[in-house]
């Protein structure tokens, strides 16, 4: 018999073994590659960021056969309405929310999350899904299957980033997409740079130095103004804890690429990395704003593209950076669309009155915000 296809997790315990070795086994087979829901990530996900009984891990099956995991919590307000509703499970550094979702079952296991979101009373008046490929293997499929069931499906907002995906080998695309003027002044900043001490860049490749690397990480990226805003890794020890955790066990999967420049053995850059099937998420970056003039931060990025364009395991990388982001969009020529998305979910007599009636409201409530914005 299969396990149970819906189950709340209780972040006060581990999960069993077997649970997490089903979870890589679908990792590895995944039509779509996030590194955020991979069990390295999730894991250290779960243990550090969800509060108890925030999450619902729904699972989807066919036969015995895992074929999908989609995290799922709840939000009491929806915009400025007081709708409940069900939400794929992202925390502020999780930046993809697409399911694990195995290889040529994506309408089936759609179709599975979907029932068991009808049939669960506390998902609220509809599902609300954050964070998704607009051209992904997981929105066709989803469309697909919203369309086949007439069930509502819009989508609510939609934004590029950078991505990093060419054949072209590092120093081709850096020439190719990067102006001569830009190359020329960083080709100087270099120069003085190196002028001040012995400039080297490193990937960390020891299990054993990974403690010592997680400590400079999270000491420079505080010692900026993530730092003083409060909002650096170390200003919350859930979120370093989180970030120790997750480089631990993706270093241990072979999933992390961890980037530095130091100046006279002190950072001045560094640059992580999370890897999932053939793709790369690049997750965080911190620098030294002290030397900030000599731009670290843009030569971290070319280290970066040579290590991506010269591993031939991976086939293209997310940088799941804002929109219109100035740095990384004036390095990487590629754009990933990532979309929202609100469904309408079913249920029985009043309960499927009541959702129709919040998706219809929230839908208006956009519609009337758009005319307003465009009056």
């Amino acid at each position: 018999m299969a396990p149970n296809p819906a189950m709340d997790i209780d972040v006060s315990h581990p999960l069993p073994l077997d649970q997490w070795t089903r979870w890589q086994e679908l990792a590895n087979a995944c039509a779509e590659p996030n590194a955020f829901y991979a069990p390295p990530m999730l894991g250290a996900a779960l243990t550090h960021m969800a509060r108890p009984g925030e999450v619902h891990l729904i699972e989807a099956y066919r036969g015995e056969e895992l074929i999908g995991l989609l995290p799922v919590s709840v939000s009491r307000r929806h915009g400025r309405l007081p709708f409940s509703h069900a939400a794929n499970w992202m925390h502020e550094h999780c930046f993809l929310g697409v399911p694990l979702i195995r290889r040529g079952h994506e309408a089936e296991a759609w179709a599975s999350f979907l029932e068991r979101l009808d049939n669960a009373p506390w998902a609220g008046a509809f599902l609300y899904l954050r964070g998704i490929d607009a051209a992904g293997a997981t929105a066709a499929a989803l469309e697909a299957v919203c369309a086949a069931q007439q069930r509502p499906l819009r989508e609510a907002f939609r934004h590029e980033r950078a991505l990093l995906r060419s054949e072209l080998d590092a120093e081709t695309y850096w020439q190719t997409h990067v102006r001569s003027k830009k190359r020329k002044e960083l080709r100087r900043l270099e120069r003085r740079l190196e002028e001040m001490g012995a400039v080297t860049h490193e990937t960390l490749t020891n299990q054993r130095e990974l403690t010592q690397w997680c400590t400079e990480f999270l000491q420079l990226e505080a010692s900026g103004w993530k730092g003083g805003a409060g909002t650096a890794l170390s200003s919350v020890p859930a979120q370093a804890a989180f970030f120790r955790s997750a480089c631990a066990a993706a270093m241990d999967a072979g999933q992390l690429l961890f980037l530095k420049i130091a100046l006279d053995g002190k950072p001045v850059a560094m640059l992580a990395n999370f890897l999932h099937g053939e793709g790369g998420f690049s997750f965080e970056i911190a620098i030294d704003e002290e030397h900030g003039r000599f731009s670290p931060g843009i030569f971290i990025e070319i280290d970066n593209l040579h290590a991506v364009q010269g591993n031939p395991d991976i086939a293209w990388m997310d940088s799941c950076a804002a929109p219109d982001h100035p740095m990384i969009d004036s390095l990487w020529a590629e754009r990933r669309t990532i979309v929202q998305y609100r469904i309408g979910l079913r249920g029985k007599g009043m309960t499927r009155l009541v959702r129709s009636a919040a998706l219809g409201i929230a839908n208006g409530a956009e519609d009337l915000a758009a005319w307003i914005k465009g009056k």
